[in-house]
């Protein structure tokens, strides 16, 4: 775990440096470590097989299995030995290896998904290894998934108040001497900062309540699932970055407009993938969704609002600052505001919104008899 969490300066240094090659050994010497790491793990595991999972540990073929992990395992370590080579003399291969490591799971899966598709499934050999097949409804444990996703949100808070707490203290000589020893003006000075800091923490806490709301009523979790729940995830990593942007709207007025568009952008990402995770468990309800949430339940309607509701608030504020730049700024802390009080409404909107669309649907009914009725004064009346 140390040597993961040296991983993001390995990539500031890359993306600072892209041209020098230590940013780039660094990083493979991280990946190789930790791949070196996790291969002994599973070595030690499989001289002790009441560790390994039941299956394995009654699998008559617990050499194969061994074999494969560590194959799977020492893939990645291997590209970065590849890459570290290269970038001693062509540095543009050495990204593209490691660009390779990072989807390489995804690919290789995917590859062997359409072959299947195209060519038919091939012939399972004597030996094989079900574990290991790919398929897209594979589970994932849902317990892991939201563990990582909450710890994600746990550090994008933690980053806000950091920055807050670092920037935005004032010096006591600078209140004596600037604001005449008024702590509560120079608090005043920074008013932008702390109007940005609450509304990109209220951004952060809303988006893991619908994280948290979406996964109560996910039953199984799937690989897509995952892997949008990654993306997802990717975006909100960039929350602080949204931050740092809209608190420097007093420094910078001439880069608001952009701002405001990278804040936005940021958002409706980070928000559009979790309404992507719903979507995905919606194509296999009945196996991943709690009966409440399904087509037809009594929370579906509810939780489709509650995802849906920061896509179309960003990507309208961001239509809006393409008509009205002028206003970029009232316009996005608009967004700010009204977005919370919209949650706190937002069961009370959505029954409305339903008995709406019931009375509307009844008035274009047609009432039972009405045509005859309407009809019966132009027929003769009966012998």
């Amino acid at each position: 775990m140390m040597t993961i969490t040296f991983l993001p300066f390995t990539f500031s240094l890359m993306v600072a440096f892209p041209e020098v090659p230590l940013g780039i050994l660094l990083f493979c010497v991280c990946v190789m470590a930790v791949g070196a790491v996790q291969a002994l793990i599973v070595v030690y595991a499989f001289h002790f097989p009441h560790l390994l999972s039941p299956q394995i540990e009654r699998s008559a073929h617990r050499a194969l299995y061994r074999q494969h992990i560590v194959g799977i395992i020492l893939r990645g370590p291997a590209l970065c030995l590849a890459a570290a080579g290269f970038s001693l003399f062509f540095y543009p291969v050495s990204y593209l290896l490691m660009a390779t490591v990072v989807f390489l799971p995804y690919v290789s899966k995917a590859a062997g998904w359409c072959r299947a598709r195209l060519v038919g499934p091939r012939e399972p050999p004597a030996r094989s290894l079900e574990i290991f097949t790919f398929d897209l409804h594979e589970p994932l444990s849902k317990e892991r998934v939201e563990a990582f996703s909450d710890g994600v949100y746990a550090i994008v808070a933690t980053l806000l108040i950091l920055d807050i707490c670092e920037d935005n203290v004032p010096d006591s000589k600078d209140v004596k001497e600037k604001f005449r020893g008024s702590l509560v003006a120079a608090l005043g000075a920074s008013g932008p900062h702390f109007l940005a800091y609450f509304g990109s923490f209220a951004t952060v806490g809303l988006l893991w309540f619908a994280h948290h709301s979406l996964f109560l009523h996910i039953r199984k979790a799937t690989q897509p699932m995952g892997l949008l729940n990654t993306l997802s995830l990717a975006f909100v990593g960039g929350l602080p970055l949204a931050y740092q942007q809209t608190s420097a709207f007093a420094r910078r007025p001439h880069d608001e407009l952009e701002s405001v568009r990278v804040s936005c952008a940021i958002i409706f990402f980070a928000s559009i993938f979790q309404f992507a995770i719903w979507t995905t468990a919606l194509l296999q309800e009945g196996e991943t969704l709690q009966p409440s949430a399904r087509f037809g339940g009594r929370e579906h309607a509810f939780m489709f609002a509650k995802l849906v509701l920061y896509p179309c608030a960003s990507l309208l504020a961001f239509a809006c600052t393409c008509v009205l730049s002028r206003f970029s700024t009232a316009i996005f802390h608009a967004m700010q505001i009204a977005v919370p009080f919209a949650f706190l409404v937002l069961r009370l909107l959505v029954r409305l919104a339903l008995a709406g669309l019931r009375g509307l649907r009844g008035l274009a009914r047609p009432v039972p008899g009405a045509a005859d009725d309407a009809q019966s004064p132009l027929l003769p009346a009966p012998c």
